[in-house]
């Protein structure tokens, strides 16, 4: 009799406990607390007003030793880079193989598709590459690769040395021929 009164009091417990789980919501609504304001000045840490400065042209020197150490370091950095006859920078590489032939014509199809777009061909043995555009940054080649990348899938972004001058030796190359037009 004890064990049936212990099986019937362990299923009742059980079977109790495996109810209907009542949740009830609590809390508010949102719309309980659009009123609800904080003032919070009391434990705010306090700064005292900055001072408002005062300008004045005698107050602005550029005589100073700092001035003339900066602008002795600039001339220096300057001449430095005049010294250069490199820039590194980046060009958007098209072919890049051993076959002469198709090199050639990939240079005849970036010149027919984009002849506003400066193109190079060079030979580093064994291999052709055309290159087109000289830039400083990444960012700025990466608009003429997007409309490369259109006809040349296989192009991209390679970083590149080249002649400081040689822009400039173009340009007068340029005048030349327009002058003996």
């Amino acid at each position: 009799m004890l064990k049936k009164t212990s099986i019937y009091l362990l299923s009742l417990l059980l079977f109790s406990s495996c109810g209907i789980i009542n949740i009830r919501k609590t809390g508010d609504t949102a719309d309980k607390f659009d009123n609800y304001t904080e003032d919070l000045t009391g434990s705010r840490i306090q700064f005292e007003d900055l001072p408002v400065p005062s300008f004045s042209s005698s107050a602005v020197d550029n005589s100073g030793p700092i001035n003339q150490d900066l602008e002795r370091r600039i001339g220096q950095i300057t001449e430095e880079n005049d010294k250069e006859k490199f820039v590194n920078g980046f060009t958007i590489l098209i072919y890049s193989g051993a076959d002469r032939e198709r090199a050639f014509e990939v240079r005849n199809e970036v010149y027919s598709e984009f002849p506003d777009i400066q193109t190079y061909m060079e030979y580093n043995q064994p291999r052709y590459l055309v290159k087109v555009g000289r830039y400083i940054n990444k960012i700025e080649a990466l608009a003429t690769y997007e409309k490369m990348n259109e006809n040349f899938p296989s192009s991209r972004i390679t970083p590149d040395r080249f002649l400081k001058n040689r822009e400039k030796e173009e340009k007068k190359e340029e005048n030349l021929e327009d002058a003996e037009k």
